[in-house]
């Protein structure tokens, strides 16, 4: 068998560099040639384009480092393809000039249609060396601090000539002289005009730009070719000076001949580029100077001292121009917008002019190519055009006032990002001094807080309202502001602002639409006028056609040839999207998408190309920048809201990466975006061909992504530019210095992947397509593909060690679904097939024929499955690290493999195991390093405060002086006495030193990780709130989370951001690099609450409740004791031993009964039993959840009433408490429930047995910090639910209906700084809130839209009112609910008697309100015969295509899809089997598919018949202030 721990070892041979100012070597390996060198190690931030870098003669004699840290991804180009001139066309000269190159991390497979050969094997051939391995990142900031030294690379033994010079400087060397040609060559000859080009070192681009582009003849001359004596006797018009390495001084020929050429009369037009820049400067007689280190890479942002504007540069250059030396009649023509240095020179009156930066780029933008045009311009003697400023950059139009539009609920492809952009605006416009109104009915926001303080400022009004146009403009009308902010919203806002524009409202108000104006917007939303524009600049999308009718769309789908992709025009996340392969399958999704858009988009199918996004901000002044690029690691065909996506991109070359980013920049200049918006494409994997998918002329989920992977924030910056400033005025916000007119440089990888959970919905499909399904996502950052892509697979599900295939648990059983089926479909599970496939021995060529998967990607993924087989062959930790153990140990950890992982691979599973390879690997001295975000690949100083760890790296970026080192001690039993003794947190914290001490160590918050539903943006709120109550009282915070979409994820909210993994083992890691004074576990929902038992086990500390009165709560066994032993009631329970207890149980109690694990979040395998055998098949479901946690089996109770207890206590004392009644009866999950605060309908007696049972329950628990009780009532019967010894989903909620920060609160009391009290009363309250739940049943296809005891919806909204009915039916509406027309269609199908019973008043109410009432024949006959309703009967389906009629009864599902039913009210009696196709499930799939409202509770139906019967249907807008201003009797909000 061979050595699979082959796989753990380094390749290469063991290479060092050693630099000159004798600092301790740096130890890497070889992937080039087995020689040694010397030379100047300098750095370029460049993340693509190494062909080109090595081949560009400026690079002579130095050693390159690229702090970019994948590299080799795409191989290297043949080197004998030439282009029309007989030049190397993928190269810039005919060799490698680099002494050496230096990497992070070197890709030994590689991946592109062009590539050659290898990197490694390229540079062997040239006999240079190449060394990963090191820390670039370290040694770029050293590089930075000193300046660039000298240095020598060894691989193998050093010669003695290193011995006796070990450091030979290359600029004692004529370096130009080195690479300039030796004899005269002419290109294109025959063109004009004729220009002669000075070789110092010219690159092939800018031959082929001058010849091809410009068709130029072009005369390339030596450096040192006397231009006055004119030996070859060359015909010349202009001179062209090019770039080239070295001293300029040691040109002297060169500056001789140019300052001949400056005294020609008439003048003949010179243009020189880099180095040719400094020789027109010095021949005119000014001064050059060494960079401290230099400009190398490809995002220097450069500004024009013309025009202001400022172009995105790629530069190599050491030396600059002296500007305080130029003599009269010279000026500087630009400037580095960062340091302020030269970057060209230009004469006042002739036409002789020079940049210091490569126009013509490659690698690099192109942005500046213009300069070429003005210099052929003026050979040609062309007059060019006067070049003026901006007029624009003087008017400044002020704003007092601007209303921006929020995105409501969160719903799948509308979640949390758009909290963070409008966090990020609302922060923008404060700066700026204007009052902002916001309208977000969604109270779990932190942009709907209106706590303002030094460090915060919220919105100055709040509409808690639905987002209707009508309503934005009652705002309008009350408020009067100058400006409206439509783009931070999602689709929702930006819907609204269309319609209001186009009916000329916004208009006639003297609204101004701040940003992208809205025909821009309408431009991209309307496939027709997009591709029109397109076709103005010559760039072409996907064949598309759009259509309004389905006729129209199978005539477009026929021309475009099958499959094709149908898509509703103006919809977000590709809603009412898919894939039709025929004319039938065409019809049915026209007819769904027809239901949520009046136009529908027939596209071309281009599944299997890649697909890219760029982030691409304007200003008013036409600066424009893409800030981030991304790659999906699925090919087209997968919504981009569903795939995996890497920044920056990893397969593209130079000349792909920059001609998608020129498109880009074109498209968005011709379309006129000001601000922020994002463009895809589709590239063809085989050739350069591309086209355009669409462009967002908005924030997006991927401008929230973008900001995240970058440090840049785009929602803020798009902000300032909406107020008309401009790009180069505003600052870099992490480095404080720069400017942020510039292009960020990653020194690292960052890799989105999404959650789904699609296992809560019955008969839900999970095959991914054009229509998003995700309801979150996370983003991990580290050195290697292999690190980022693991850490993904533990952020979205915590119970994955890491990026495994049949391990995971995750693949669907093979009997029914073969594993080869299994890759060709795309799924939610697929990338652990691929898994599965690589670890069963596939080879990457099969996995990609049958994914489509680029093999790069694929390439990474098998290297996983190779260390893994490595480590589980190993059988044992001795084994694994026998030989080269530090060595191998860190290429785990280097690729992403957890303790926990390793752990289970060498027979050590479980804590004890994890904490065993954690003192093994600490012993090797394998630690992670901190590493930070700053925007620029330590090109510049930043203190950010933005980390991450990884462990390729060998220093940290960031040090704590308070760092400590907790013991690893194995022994450590968990048992009671012992884990009592550990768990216990100190509550109080005294005055003076160790207060002083406690603030100075900080507080360690942990966040809530991937929104999914029963955790989403409400926890962010509660960490966000923890965390500036920290900065409140000066004590320091570390947040740490992983999710873009959050605001807590914002730099700027904490005093220390760790975007990483809530995981035990990362957990530790932080906690003892910074020594916080402890851990706050109870506001980021169930993740970090199911960490307290473990983080205390290993000697950290909690602040709050216990870690061991945490699990007392959380283990439902537990819980149970000790009610039984309090005397407190609770539904009769049992805790399971085996199914046929859990039967015998159930049959004494009587069924239904509810199965409930531990230790879980939104009642997850929660489910109801009826009869014995869905008990069966429940239990096994919920053992797969709880894992070893145990599982409880509860009498359910029918018609019971469930009330929500929120609340903060100290030490077992309950400080302020909230009591919320659910509308629905218990057996609706409370994520999902219509929660009423203050409660209305609750007795006397019911509410003191509440409060009773809730501090017995914090005193026995001594609760510190925040909790939640649910109750169930019947009659006076009160009994205990659960209860969560953590911040619960309703805390915000709370918190805003009664404007008191209960997380605040909690805070203090964590903190032991003795919280006083907030005064409430409740009974005092004029003003109800109700929290309405948000579906996304639209996109769950074939999902029962019914509520249980398992969380389904995907967010929630509040709206506040004079009593319950008027805050629930605007709460109704804050959810996208249609209320049905006057005289509109009811249909009506109730189940069950009692039901019936209970609707019937308000069927009566209804039915006087003048709708027309529609019922399935029981109900309808029901209300006939008992209420003289004259109910029209309508046939129930019996399956999924029942269209039929009885000639003169009416087939319900054909009067839904026909669009003549409004509403529908179905109340089943639920006890039909979940999941089977019953009439009423057919009637309510159907309700969803084609947009008709849908109720299917009775106590909502109820309620919302009399809301509208009360005329609740209009009201005035009101802020939420006003409601706390409402007068009271007894008690005032303060």
């Amino acid at each position: 068998m061979a050595d699979t721990g082959c796989f753990l070892d380094k390749k290469g041979e063991n290479a060092i560099l050693h630099l000159a100012d004798g600092s301790r070597p740096l130890q890497g390996y070889s992937f080039g040639a087995n020689t040694s060198i010397s030379g100047e190690v300098v750095f370029n931030t460049g993340m693509v384009g190494y062909p080109e870098a090595l081949t560009d003669p400026s690079y002579r004699g130095q050693i390159l480092v690229l702090t970019y840290p994948l590299i080799g991804n795409y191989g290297v180009p043949d080197d004998t393809i030439l282009d029309d001139l007989k030049l190397p066309k993928y190269f810039e000269s005919d060799k490698i000039h680099v002494a050496a190159l230096v990497v992070s991390s070197y890709s030994w497979e590689h991946s592109h249609w062009t590539a050659q050969k290898s990197l490694g094997k390229w540079l062997t051939e040239n006999n240079v060396p190449g060394v990963y391995g090191l820390d670039t990142r370290e040694l770029t900031k050293k590089l930075r601090d000193a300046g660039s030294l000298l240095g020598r690379v060894e691989v193998g033994p050093a010669p003695q000539s290193a011995l006796d010079e070990p450091f030979r400087n290359p600029f004692k060397r004529n370096l130009v002289a080195e690479v300039s040609t030796k004899v005269v060559n002419t290109y294109g000859v025959g063109n004009s005009p004729k220009i002669i080009a000075y070789d110092c070192g010219i690159k092939y681009n800018i031959i082929r730009y001058l010849v091809e582009t410009h068709k130029v003849e072009l005369t390339v001359v030596p450096f040192d070719y006397d231009l006055e004596a004119n030996p070859s006797k060359v015909a010349w018009e202009g001179l062209f000076l090019s770039n080239g390495p070295g001293d300029p001084t040691m040109c002297p020929q060169t500056i001789t001949s140019i300052q001949y050429a400056l005294k020609l009369v008439p003048p003949r037009p010179i243009f020189g580029i880099c180095l040719g820049n400094q020789l027109l400067a010095l021949a005119a007689g000014a001064n050059t100077y060494k960079l401290k280190y230099g400009n190398r890479g490809m995002n220097q942002p450069c500004v024009d001292l013309r025009t202001g504007r400022c172009y995105i540069t790629p530069q190599n250059h050491g030396f600059a121009v002296d500007s305080n030396s130029l003599p009269p009649l010279w000026k500087p023509l630009f400037i580095n917008a960062n340091d302020l240095s030269n970057e060209g020179v230009i004469h006042t009156c002739k036409p002789f002019f020079s940049v210091q930066f490569h126009p013509e780029a490659s690698g690099g933008p192109l942005d500046t190519a213009f300069l070429f045009d003005k210099f052929v311009g003026h050979v040609c003697k062309i007059p060019q055009p006067l070049v003026l400023q901006n007029e624009s950059a003087y008017i400044r139009k002020s704003y007092k006032k601007v209303l921006l539009v929020g995105s409501g609920g969160l719903s799948i492809g509308q979640a949390g990002e758009f909290d963070y952009s409008g966090s990020q605006c609302i922060k923008a416009l404060k700066e700026e001094g204007i009052e902002v109104i916001l309208i977000n009915p969604n109270i779990a926001t932190i942009q709907t807080s209106q706590e303002n303080d030094s460090q915060n400022h919220g919105a100055d009004q709040v509409y808690s309202l639905p987002i209707r146009p009508s309503i934005v403009m009652d705002i309008i009308h009350k408020e009067k502001p100058d400006g409206i902010i439509v783009s931070m919203g999602g689709q929702t806002a930006l819907n609204v602002g269309i319609e209001l524009w186009k009916s000329g409202e916004l208009q006639a108000a003297g609204v101004e639409v701040l940003g992208t104006q809205i025909p821009v917007i309408e431009a991209t939303e309307d496939r027709e006028i997009f591709s029109e524009k397109l076709r103005e600049i010559g760039e072409t999308i996907a064949l598309s056609y759009s259509a309004k009718t389905i006729d129209d769309a199978i005539v477009s789908a026929n021309k475009i040839g099958y499959p094709v992709l149908v898509r509703a025009a103006f919809a977000l996340g590709g809603l009412g999207s898919g894939f039709a392969d025929n004319d039938a399958e065409l019809r049915e999704l026209a007819a769904k998408a027809f239901s949520c858009s009046s136009q529908i988009l027939i596209d071309q199918d281009l599944r299997g190309w890649k697909e890219l996004e760029y982030e691409v901000v304007r200003d008013c002044n036409d600066n424009c920048i893409t800030v981030c690029n991304m790659e999906n690691f699925d090919p087209l065909g997968i919504h981009t809201g569903d795939s995996i996506v890497v920044a920056p991109s990893q397969t593209l070359s130079n000349r792909e990466y920059f001609m998608l980013r020129s498109t880009a920049l074109k498209v968005v200049r011709h379309l006129g975006v000001v601000g922020e918006c994002n463009i895809q494409y589709a590239l063809n994997p085989k050739s350069e061909k591309y086209c355009i998918i669409e462009v967002n002329a908005r924030l997006s989920r991927s401008s929230a992504l973008a900001s995240k992977a970058t440090g840049y924030p785009l929602a803020y910056v798009a902000t300032k530019l909406s107020l008309g400033k401009d790009l180069v005025s505003i600052r870099n916000s992490v480095t404080k210095t720069t400017t942020a007119c510039f292009e960020p440089s990653l020194d690292y990888c960052v890799l989105k992947m999404p959650r789904w959970d699609l296992k809560k919905f019955h008969r839900v499909s999970n095959k991914l397509g054009s229509s998003m399904l995700s309801v979150g996502e996370v983003m991990a950052i580290g050195r290697s593909f292999e690190e980022v892509i693991q850490k993904a697979c533990r952020m979205v599900n915590p119970a994955l060690d890491g990026l495994e295939g049949r391990d995971s648990r995750l693949i669907p059983c093979e009997k029914e679904t073969p594993l080869a089926v299994q890759l060709k479909e795309a799924t939610d599970t697929r990338v652990f097939a691929v898994q599965a496939a690589l670890e069963d021995g596939w080879t990457v060529d099969e996995v990609h024929d049958a994914t489509k998967i680029d093999k790069w990607f694929l390439s990474k993924l098998m290297n996983i499955a190779q260390m893994r087989k490595a480590c589980k062959e190993s059988g044992s930790i001795k084994k694994l690290l026998c030989s080269n153990g530090r060595e191998r140990m860190l290429s785990l950890k280097q690729a992403g493999f957890s303790d926990r992982q390793i752990s289970r691979y060498v027979n050590k599973p479980g804590h004890h195991g994890e904490a065993e390879i954690r003192a093994c690997r600490k012993e090797l001295g394998v630690t992670p390093c901190v590493k930070q975000i700053d925007t620029l690949a330590a090109e510049f100083p930043a203190q950010t405060n933005y980390l991450y760890m990884t462990y390729s790296g060998d220093s940290n970026d960031v040090e704590s002086p308070m760092a400590i080192d907790l013991p690893q001690d194995l022994s450590r039993s968990t048992s009671a006495i012992n884990f009592e003794k550990r768990v216990r947190a100190v509550s109080d914290v005294h005055s003076g030193k160790r207060l002083l001490d406690f603030k100075e160590r900080g507080v360690m918050v942990l966040g809530c990780g991937a929104y999914c539903i029963g955790s989403s943006v409400e926890f962010d709120w509660c960490a966000v709130s923890a965390v500036r109550q920290l900065r409140r009282d000066n004590i320091r915070s570390i947040i740490v989370n992983y999710n873009p979409e959050t605001v807590s994820t914002d730099y700027d909210e904490s005093d220390r951001l760790y975007f990483e993994e809530l995981s035990l083992e990362r957990t530790l890691d932080i906690y003892e690099h910074e020594g916080v004074s402890g851990i706050i576990v109870s506001v980021g929902g169930q993740i970090p609450n199911n960490l307290a038992g473990p983080l205390v086990e290993n000697g950290a500390r909690i602040l709050g409740t216990s870690a061991r009165d945490i699990e007392r709560a959380e283990d439902r066994n537990q819980f149970s004791d000790m009610l039984d032993t309090m005397g407190i009631e609770q539904p009769a329970w049992s805790v399971l031993t085996s199914v046929e207890e859990a039967a015998t149980f159930a049959n004494k109690v009587g069924f239904p009964v509810l199965v409930r694990p531990s230790f879980v979040l939104s009642g997850a395998a929660m489910r109801v039993a009826s009869d014995n055998t869905e008990l069966k098949n429940f239990l096994a479901l919920a053992e797969d959840v709880a894992a070893d946690k145990p599982i409880v089996v509860t009498k359910f109770i029918l018609g019971a009433k469930e009330i929500e207890f929120d609340a903060v206590a100290n030490k077992g004392v309950i400080l302020n408490y909230a009591i919320g009644e659910h509308l629905e009866n218990a057996g609706v999950h409370s994520g999902d429930a219509t929660v009423v605060l203050p409660a209305q309908k609750l007795y006397g007696n019911t509410i003191r047995h509440v409060k009773r049972y809730a501090s017995a329950i914090a005193r026995s628990l001594e609760i510190t910090g925040p909790f939640n009780i649910q109750f169930m009532a019947k009659g006076n019967e009160v009994q205990v639910i659960e209860c969560n010894l953590r911040a619960s989903r309703t805390f915000p909620f709370v918190s805003k209906t009664l404007k008191n920060n209960f997380i605040s609160l909690a805070t203090r009391a964590m903190c032991g700084l003795s919280p006083t009290p907030y005064r409430i009363s409740l009974l005092d309250i004029d003003y109800v809130c109700v929290k309405a739940p948000m579906f996304s049943f639209t996109r769950l296809r074939g999902a029962d839209p019914t509520l249980g005891v398992e969380m389904a919806s995907t967010g929630e909204v509040a709206c506040f009112g004079a009593d319950a009915h008027e805050a629930f039916l605007q709460a109704l509406l804050a959810t996208n609910f249609k209320l049905p027309p006057k005289n509109g269609s009811i249909l009506v199908s109730i189940a069950s008697t009692s039901f019936l019973y209970e609707f019937a008043d308000a069927a009566c109410l209804l039915k006087k309100m003048g709708y027309n009432l529609y019922g399935t024949p029981g109900t309808s006959k029901y209300y006939n015969d008992k209420f003289n309703l004259d109910m029209k009967s309508i046939l129930k389906p019996e399956h999924e295509e029942d269209m039929t009629t009885d000639g003169i009864v009416q087939s319900s599902l054909n009067e839904i899809r026909a669009g003549k039913i409004d509403l529908l009210i179905n109340v089943s009696d639920g006890t039909s089997v979940k999941g089977s196709v019953t009439g009423g499930y057919i009637m309510r799939r159907a309700a969803v598919d084609f947009g008709v409202s849908l109720i299917t509770n009775v106590k909502c139906a109820v309620f919302f018949a009399e809301a509208l019967f009360r005329g609740h249907d209009t009201f005035s807008s009101k802020t939420i202030k006003e409601f706390y201003q409402i007068p009271t009797i007894g008690w005032q909000a303060d």
